[in-house]
């Protein structure tokens, strides 16, 4: 009995992942998807957009008056997902292995890699930027959103030691040890954003949260998170440093608090600071020159180009490269992009891209091209092949 039970799952799973109509329902339904999220773009923004509407399995709406959120349209994963076997099964129960279908079969294999690309290229990529002066040595990149608590030993005058704790940890209430820190952290509050004002200029600030540091003179004010462009969240957090005899005061941490809050325990000096999350890299870049031209007239920029020096950790690679639009150094895994400039053009801003599948979506591509070109070969031979010769055609034309 079990037997013919599976056998009659797996040929209704069949029969779903080969249906017509599935398909049309999914094109239908990612049609409808881009279209939302080409009209929400105007309020979350690109990274917003991505986030909710095509790196997630279902959209959620959040019910007024309530935290409950309820999902009411497939997202891009799970889109992706389900068009990936029914392109799959319906390919391989519709088309026989053969030389005069290669070409369709070629172009199913691109449609396949693309979605693949797609999925790895979701999970996988990180965005980072490289905020470098000239003159300035650089071997790490920032994260545009995520951020770490960093506990800097500075005690050695030699070197620094320094522990980075993930953003995620501060968000729950288990206190945070490791083997480096003789202290333990105790999340106490976490805000994804707030702003931070001085207390004396507040007319009835609330109670504060920190005993020591910059904290008590410091109000917090939560304000809902952002995902415009061009627009910034401030993660914040009040922490307590539990030593071994009991606590050694609460700190406010954010990244609008950009100078050090130092702490002493033991005979170590200790700093603290909320920054955005590092990528350290195997070679440094230096900044040798940043040039910046602009359309006679205007403002508009025109072209604005960094000179740098890479020196790889195995003193394999030590040369300059320049980087410019759409002319981007590509090393160690990692593409360097000319994004934009600051500080009166003495600071170059690199876009840093990692994404080990960055290939296959031209591989696909290529693939989906070469098997039309041969699809449309393959039907070209045939008509002149049918195609009657001259005398052939002078003997059906005679009476």
């Amino acid at each position: 009995m079990r037997p013919n039970v599976m056998t009659s799952i797996g040929k209704a799973l069949l029969g779903f992942f080969n249906s017509l109509k599935l398909t049309v329902a999914l094109l239908i339904l990612s049609i409808l998807l881009i279209f939302a999220a080409t009209l929400d773009q105007v309020h979350l923004g690109v990274w917003g957009v991505q986030e909710k509407y095509f790196r997630s399995f279902f959209i959620f709406t959040q019910i007024r008056g309530t935290g409950l959120s309820l999902p009411i349209f497939p997202g891009g994963y799970l889109l992706g997902a389900l068009l990936l076997p029914n392109l799959l099964v319906a390919h391989f129960c519709r088309f026989r292995l053969s030389w005069r279908k290669s070409g369709i079969w070629m172009t199913h294999l691109g449609l396949i890699l693309l979605l693949v690309g797609q999925g790895l290229s979701g999970i996988l990529q990180r965005d980072n930027q490289m905020r470098i002066d000239v003159g300035q040595t650089r071997r790490y990149t920032e994260s545009f959103r995520e951020t770490e608590l960093a506990l800097i030993d500075v005690t050695d005058p030699d070197h620094d030691r320094v522990v980075a704790i993930p953003m995620a940890r501060l968000e729950g209430k288990d206190p945070i040890r490791h083997a480096f820190l003789p202290f333990a952290i105790r999340p106490v509050a976490y805000y994804p954003n707030a702003q931070l004002r001085p207390r004396a200029q507040m007319p009835s600030p609330l109670p504060s949260l920190a005993t020591a540091g910059l904290g008590p003179d410091v109000a917090v004010e939560p304000t809902p998170i952002t995902y415009k462009a061009d627009d910034t969240n401030f993660p914040t957090a009040y922490i307590e440093i539990l030593g071994k005899d009991g606590s050694l005061g609460t700190f406010l941490v954010s990244t609008m608090i950009v100078e050090r809050q130092v702490l002493t325990y033991e005979g170590r000096t200790w700093h603290m600071i909320l920054r955005p999350e590092r990528d350290y890299l195997p070679f440094s870049l230096t900044l040798l020159k940043f040039t910046h031209d602009i359309y006679p007239g205007t403002d508009i920029p025109k072209d604005f180009a960094s000179t740098i020096r890479l020196r790889s950790d195995d003193a394999r690679d030590d040369r300059e490269i320049r980087i410019f639009m759409n002319n981007p150094l590509r090393y160690g895994g990692r593409a360097f992009y000319q994004a934009g400039y600051a500080n009166n053009d003495r600071t170059s801003v690199l876009q840093v891209v990692s994404n080990p599948s960055w290939q296959v979506p031209y591989l696909s591509c290529a693939l989906i091209a070469l098997g039309l070109a041969v699809e449309f070969g393959i039907h070209l031979f045939g008509f002149f092949r049918r195609r009657p010769t001259g005398e052939s055609s002078k003997l059906a034309a005679s009476p």
